[in-house]
């Protein structure tokens, strides 16, 4: 497991572990990736390849969980998703496993923002149907798979608080939507698959269209209405539809993932924004901060 005293990762460790474990790609360049993600570091090895590497205890795992399971569903998924194409082992200092994968041409949907919204959401539509298609019996609990009580873990009211004092929201209304959120009916089916973690970060466009979806680390089986957040946190209300239709799921399941959009945008927000008045400190996650604010006011209207 990754120990918090690791060395950060960097680039001086990325050559040292190519060189270590990989000597066939010493002669490659290597340069980091600017990213809002909090689970894992990235660089680029080369024009070709990219190198994944957790920078938090939590993410270790991620890894090896796609390097088992993304060659077994990629085939079936309608769009590109990492390939990983080398394992790497604890050394130099660092303590968990990392990855190599063929990087993947694009940019992430916060820095080069979607702008065919229709394409998008009937392409992620089709990506969660073929993803819940495939065979879960073996997979792993998601860590959004399971209700959303469940990770929210009582920190919604305190969030609800917080932006309210700061004159954001409206407590009432946002606490109103979140007991609607806890009378719905439980996913009563069997686990599924979900990538779990479909935000703008992790969705890749070109020329304006959706090109492919990365980081897997959220990857696992439950119910699948976290990967119904797309509709809030990317789509516009004319698109949403949409992706609903695209999407196939029954009436309980959309309202869930409604539920859990109102709940992420809620503590993200207030978690990730470092303070929510005049005058405060700097968000200590100003991208995820407002992603989040974009989803729970995309999402709290629709509880009127």
């Amino acid at each position: 497991m990754a120990d918090p005293r690791d060395p950060a990762p960097d680039e001086d460790l990325v050559r040292r572990l190519i060189v270590a474990q990989f000597p066939h790609w010493a002669g490659l360049g290597v340069r980091r990736v600017a990213s809002a993600g909090t689970d894992n570091a990235m660089f680029r090895l080369g024009d070709d390849l990219v190198v994944r590497l957790p920078k938090a205890p939590w993410a270790t795992g991620q890894i090896e969980k796609e390097r088992r399971w993304l060659p077994r569903l990629a085939p079936a998924l309608p769009l590109p998703v990492p390939v990983p194409v080398g394992a790497g082992v604890p050394g130099e200092g660092f303590g968990a496993p990392w990855g190599v994968y063929a990087w993947l041409d694009g940019a992430d949907a916060w820095n080069a923002p979607v702008t065919d919204l229709a394409h998008a959401a009937e392409e992620l539509g089709r990506f969660g149907v073929a993803l819940r298609a495939a065979d879960a019996g073996d997979g792993p609990p998601s860590f959004r798979g399971g209700p959303v009580t469940a990770w929210e873990d009582g920190a919604l009211p305190v969030a609800v608080a917080a932006l309210a004092d700061a004159g954001l929201l409206d407590a009432r209304a946002a606490l109103d939507a979140w007991d609607r959120v806890l009378a719905l009916p439980a996913w009563d089916r069997d686990p599924v698959w979900l990538h779990g973690d479909l935000l703008p970060g992790n969705l890749l466009t070109r020329d304006g269209r959706l090109s492919a979806v990365i980081d897997f680390g959220g990857l696992g089986t439950g119910d699948p209405a976290a990967d119904l957040m797309p509709a809030w946190t990317l789509l516009s209300p004319a698109t949403r539809p949409l992706f609903r239709a695209a999407s196939r799921v029954d009436p309980a399941t959309w309202s869930r993932g409604r539920g859990w959009a109102l709940c992420w945008g809620l503590v993200t927000d207030h978690h990730y924004g470092g303070g929510t008045g005049p005058g405060t400190a700097p968000a200590p996650n100003p991208v995820l901060a407002a992603v989040a604010r974009r989803t729970w006011t995309q999402a709290l209207p629709e509880f009127a």
